[in-house]
């Protein structure tokens, strides 16, 4: 119960920092409605990703007290739990412990850089959305924003409830990896289809032209607006609920990909946030590169079909050693690959 109440606080005392970080992105740095340039993108791009090194730091010298480890029988509690394979019976307690520590960072930042890259695909989606609603480029920010506060939201809820299920039946994971593997080929397939997004005809904006009153035009940055004494929701409220539609079907995607990293579902959930938290200015740092990488798509295609593998093979993996440094290196070196593949070929042009 100790064990458990702990967890509770740290969590709590992390979600409340986000939050914090959040609402000052928002009401402090994001006060003036503007048009992000590339460089800007670029330094906040820098920003949240250091930041997350900065976690993976804390999580090297104090992962400890995520699950209030203190003695040796709390790691083998752990162990047992999350890493049934790792024997740590021939270790003392600070040996285990490193052991331990070692792992959850690797996890941690595989984790990461996996959600990271599964994030670029959700990435055109989004500009999708916004194109075909001809969205202000000023106003990109103020959406972008409250999408990624509800995506924390919807992977709170995914994250937890997959780690339930995959705790009780371990089967779930073949399913996971099943589905994995068909996005992956599926991605692969459809990498230079173009997607289109029919406005009138999309499922959300039937659903919620049928419930709500819209009013026709953008108001700046309003969501909704009341007009003699009548509730009006502004076209940009239908874009957020589609960004927020769209992160939940790619959530099918991401939530099981890091499930094959890791099944401790703070470690999870860790690297899903801060993924998330560079989203926004990973999004207008990507739509100023996306043509000159373009074979970006194809890498993502890769890892979907790599960690859908990892899962339908998990225990033969483990038993042959294969660890998460393993995963790590090839999630870097598959980026890498398409990165340099993108400059030295060039893009056809299409006739």
């Amino acid at each position: 119960m100790l064990m458990e109440n702990y967890d509770n606080l740290f969590f709590e005392i992390f979600f409340i920092l986000i939050i914090g970080v959040l609402l000052f992105d928002l009401l402090v740095v994001g006060k003036n409605k503007h048009e992000i340039s590339f460089r800007e993108s670029l330094t906040w791009t820098s920003i949240w990703f250091l930041l997350a090194l900065l976690f993976l730091v804390f999580i090297y010298f104090f992962g400890h007290k995520i699950h209030n480890i203190n003695t040796f029988d709390d790691l083998k509690f752990y162990f047992s739990k999350f890493y049934p394979n790792l024997k740590i019976d021939h270790l003392n307690y600070s040996e285990a412990l490193l052991v331990y520590r070692k792992n959850i960072s690797t996890d941690y930042i595989t984790g990461y850089f996996l959600e990271y890259s599964l994030s670029i695909d959700n990435i055109f989606v989004i500009l999708m959305i916004l194109t075909a609603f001809s969205v202000n480029s000023v106003n990109y920010k103020t959406v972008l924003f409250w999408g990624i506060f509800g995506a924390i939201v919807l992977r709170f809820l995914f994250i937890f409830l997959g780690s339930a299920l995959i705790v009780r039946y371990n089967w779930v994971l073949y399913i996971f990896g099943s589905f994995l593997l068909y996005s992956g080929i599926k991605m692969f397939l459809e990498k230079n289809k173009k997607e289109t997004l029919e406005v009138k005809n999309h499922y959300v904006v039937k659903s919620m032209s049928k419930y709500f009153h819209v009013y026709p035009e953008f108001i700046n940055h309003k969501f909704w607006l009341i007009i003699d004494g009548k509730f009006f929701i502004t076209p940009l409220l239908i874009v957020l609920v589609l960004i927020e539609f769209s992160d939940l079907i790619f959530a099918f995607d991401s939530i099981p990909a890091i499930f094959s990293i890791t099944r401790d579902p703070y470690i999870v959930f860790f690297s899903n946030i801060f993924a998330i938290l560079g989203l926004r200015s990973l999004f207008f740092f990507v739509i100023k590169i996306v043509d000159y990488f373009h074979f970006l798509k194809i890498g993502v295609s890769i890892l979907l079909l790599f960690v859908g593998v990892k899962l339908l093979l998990h225990s033969l993996l483990q038993n042959i050693g294969f660890t998460n440094i393993y995963s790590l290196l090839f999630i870097l070196i598959t980026l890498l690959f398409c990165i340099v593949a993108s400059v030295i070929i060039p893009e056809k042009k299409k006739i």
